[in-house]
């Protein structure tokens, strides 16, 4: 079977590892598998195409901004990624992401619908049902038809012009009549929101993304000279957070940096800031990395994995820190709780009283006493990369 992988990123970031998971299991498995991205660096390897124009994908972010619109531009890199699939001819498309500034996904997904080409799409957030939004939070105008956007400032952002009624028109009218097998959630607090869409005739399923629990994440010895390198000592309790841009609203920071003026003696390191520094004695920012292996080793590194965003899907940090045999806490929003139900995660509400509850919390989670053993099991059982292809599989191959 050709199946074509369609991403804003490869190999790196939640999706793009995903994306390559699935690309070298195809392949491996007698497939003809390649991946066509919009965004990041150049990666040389056979069957893999960055169509994105990097020029146009800055243009496309700003009139965004300009006109309140976003997927309408990027003409050249969307030529690109049409005549990619006109060459390669697949049998099925496997579409992940298609909203970050580098594809018209309209002119796209017209295309689509005249070759008929079956489409397996997973939706990483809610971007597809409503009309700008990657998460809608509490708003439920989606469901109206959009218009009065309550959060035009926030991502997909525009300086201040409402065009999220169109957009959500528009994407209705280019959904029509589309050849898709099946629609993809990785958690079953998004399949559930999508059932209630115009999108919910569809046939909806449930995947947990998965990664590689052997050849990256995997717990490490315990690590005397990361701790001392970044001033923590040997016995010092460690309270990891790691998300890209994580001090971006949706993603927590703040509210991290917040409880650790509480635990004056546990330390906390934010992996995904800005710059590499120390901002109070028992805070400790580290830049965004690509190093997967030193990830690992943070995760194996904490005592207790935290995520305060304030809307996720099914967040692979957390499936990461549970194979490298740390325990999750964090705030019961959207689908992240799915990722370590009980006794592996605790999570609480996001409210008054969240600083004293996840502090609570933590000591909850730690007196349990898990091995790292038994954290790791329950996460190779479910989270291992080849759990979630054969999923795939199944799908690829069905008839529907």
């Amino acid at each position: 079977m050709k199946i074509l992988l369609i991403d804003v990123n490869c190999k790196y970031s939640s999706t793009g590892k995903i994306v390559y998971d699935l690309y070298n299991r195809l392949n491996a498995d007698g497939h003809e598998a390649r991946i066509a991205y919009g965004r990041g660096d150049v990666i040389d390897e056979q069957g893999i195409y960055k169509f994105g124009i990097d020029s146009e994908t800055k243009k496309h972010a700003l009139l965004t901004r300009i006109t309140g619109k976003n997927g309408y531009y990027s003409p050249k890199s969307t030529k690109r990624l049409i005549q990619y699939i006109e060459e390669f001819k697949p049998d099925l498309i496997h579409i992940h992401e298609l909203h970050a500034y580098f594809v018209n996904h309209l002119e796209l997904l017209d295309y689509l619908r005249q070759k008929q080409i079956p489409i397996v799409w997973t939706f990483h957030c809610e971007y597809m049902y409503t009309g700008k939004c990657g998460f809608a939070y509490e708003c439920q105008g989606y469901k109206t038809g959009c218009g009065n956007c309550p959060y035009l400032r926030e991502y997909v952002s525009s300086f201040g012009i409402d065009k999220t009624a169109q957009m959500l028109s528009d994407k209705k009218a280019a959904m029509a009549g589309l050849n898709i097998k099946s629609i993809v959630t990785p958690s079953k607090w998004l399949a559930d929101k999508t059932k209630e869409t115009y999108l919910g005739h569809y046939r909806i399923c449930v995947i947990n993304n998965g990664i590689d629990t052997s050849g990256i994440f995997y717990p490490r010895p315990k690590d005397a000279d990361l701790r001392r390198a970044f001033g923590i000592g040997e016995d010092d309790r460690l309270v990891l957070a790691v998300a890209p841009n994580i001090m971006d609203v949706r993603k927590g920071g703040q509210m991290v940096l917040d409880l650790a003026k509480t635990m004056p003696d546990t330390q906390f390191v934010l992996v995904g800031a800005d710059e590499t520094k120390r901002i109070e004695k028992n805070v400790q920012l580290i830049s965004r990395t690509k190093n997967q292996d030193e990830l690992a080793k943070w995760y194996s590194e904490a005592n207790v994995f935290i995520i305060c965003s304030k809307a996720e899907n099914f967040p692979t940090t957390c499936v990461e820190a549970l194979c490298c045999g740390t325990p999750v806490v964090g705030l019961d929003e959207c689908g992240t709780k799915e990722t370590a139900p009980q006794p592996y995660g605790t999570f609480v509400s996001n409210d008054a009283y969240v600083l004293e509850t996840l502090k609570a919390a933590i000591d909850i989670q730690l007196d349990k006493g898990l091995t790292s053993k038994e954290i790791r099991k329950f996460a190779v059982e479910h989270y291992d990369n080849s759990v979630m292809y054969k999923s795939y599989l199944d799908i690829y191959n069905s008839r529907s």
